[in-house]
């Protein structure tokens, strides 16, 4: 699971149709955080990553799958495609 965005990296290049996977999940009982790591080929190095944290539920859906639905209620991912 993932999804792609257009993205600008930190030198002002814009990358097209980014892919962005969520990594580096840390679980707690009612919270979670997280990190996205962004791609410009899912073959290549990622050039940035941010981090995430959101409420998480632990009789819900699996936490990577929770992770992707908060992301896409974030203006930032507006657009986002499932990949």
């Amino acid at each position: 699971m993932a999804l792609k965005k257009n993205e600008s990296t930190q030198f002002g290049f814009d990358v097209p149709n980014a892919y962005q996977r969520v990594e580096g999940m840390k679980l707690k009982k009612t919270s979670m955080e997280f990190q996205v790591f962004v791609y410009s080929d899912v073959t290549k190095t990622a050039f940035n990553h941010k981090s995430y944290a959101c409420a998480y539920d632990m009789q819900g859906a699996n936490p990577i799958a929770q992770a992707y639905t908060h992301l896409k209620t974030l203006p930032e991912f507006a657009g986002a495609v499932d990949c």
